[in-house]
């Protein structure tokens, strides 16, 4: 069997935040019902075509050519894509991704919920070499091939940070993300996952704190060095991105998009929304508003 014969698509029936676990398969685009969630980093390499996804409130391009990365535990959801697209997808769990400790101006963004893209398609080739022994290596489901694959797969986002410039205090906050130990980023994975998880509902400090069993000033310290953002942002951050995708794909109110995205009042929801956003929900919802993707064949 080919392998575009053997390629996968989203299945909407599946759990939200169901793992994947470390995965590197064939796929095949389809218009999605709902967005995923699922509490690992992606790595899209499309072989050709273009696939658009709404990425936390954002409408983002994924290009043929061009490695790219995001993590989805934003909700993300593809909403157009070219004819003939073909690519691969590779998951890779979150603690497993901060483990490696990767370079802060790769870590930072993806955690922020943007998506990471190859400047140039100058290892286009390559990437479709290692994809392909991924895919074969893990289709296989041997632990002493997993090892490699991933090695493989940290050199990689290795490579792809070094094409970036190094922000502002970059080798400090890199110090302090070295001396973090493993049971560290363990709690920090278990903070960012519940948040994910649960953004939509009345949440404090104390909260996030008593679930990893931590006194909530330690969770916040350990959270910032390792994310380079405070809780309370990152909260706000996974809020204001649900906020946008309804502005974008529904006709509800925006006092009802407040509610529903967590948010206590309309006036916190429209300071936050227009700090992040720069302008107000209804300006945005004005330039955005998607049209509502048609359901696949079959669904």
């Amino acid at each position: 069997m080919n392998r575009a014969a053997r390629a996968l698509s989203f299945d909407p029936s599946r759990p939200d935040f169901a793992p994947y676990g470390l995965t590197c398969v064939h796929w095949r685009p389809s218009p999605m019902r709902r967005p995923d969630h699922h509490n690992e980093v992606e790595l899209n390499f499309l072989e050709s075509g273009s696939v658009t996804y709404l990425l936390g409130g954002t409408k983002t391009v994924v290009q043929a050519g061009k490695l790219s990365v995001f993590w989805a535990a934003i909700p993300h959801q593809i909403v157009d894509f070219a004819t003939e697209t073909a690519y691969y997808v590779a998951t890779i769990p979150l603690q497993c991704f901060l483990q490696w400790r990767l370079p802060e101006k790769l870590v930072q963004p993806l955690m922020q919920g943007r998506l990471v893209s190859e400047l140039t398609t100058d290892r286009a080739d390559s990437d479709a070499h290692f994809f392909e022994h991924w895919e074969d290596d893990l289709a296989k489901k041997s632990s002493e091939l997993e090892r490699p694959v991933l090695l493989e797969m940290q050199a990689r986002l290795i490579r792809l940070a070094l094409e970036f410039p190094a922000p502002p205090k970059a080798r400090a906050a890199r110090a302090r993300l070295l001396t973090i130990t493993d049971t560290g980023l363990n709690k920090v994975e278990q903070m960012a996952c519940f948040i994910a998880q649960n953004y939509t509902q009345k949440l404090t400090v104390q909260q996030i704190g008593s679930f990893v069993k931590l006194h909530p000033n330690y969770a916040m310290n350990l959270f910032q060095k390792t994310f380079g953002t405070t809780l309370i942002a990152y909260l706000t951050q996974h809020r204001v991105s649900h906020a946008q995708r309804l502005l974008a794909t529904t006709d509800e109110s925006v006092t009802e998009i407040a509610f529903q995205s967590g948010f206590l009042s309309i006036s916190r929801f429209n300071d936050a929304f227009r700090r992040a956003c720069g302008c107000s929900p209804r300006e945005y919802r004005r330039t955005h508003l998607l049209d509502a993707p048609a359901p696949a064949p079959g669904q």
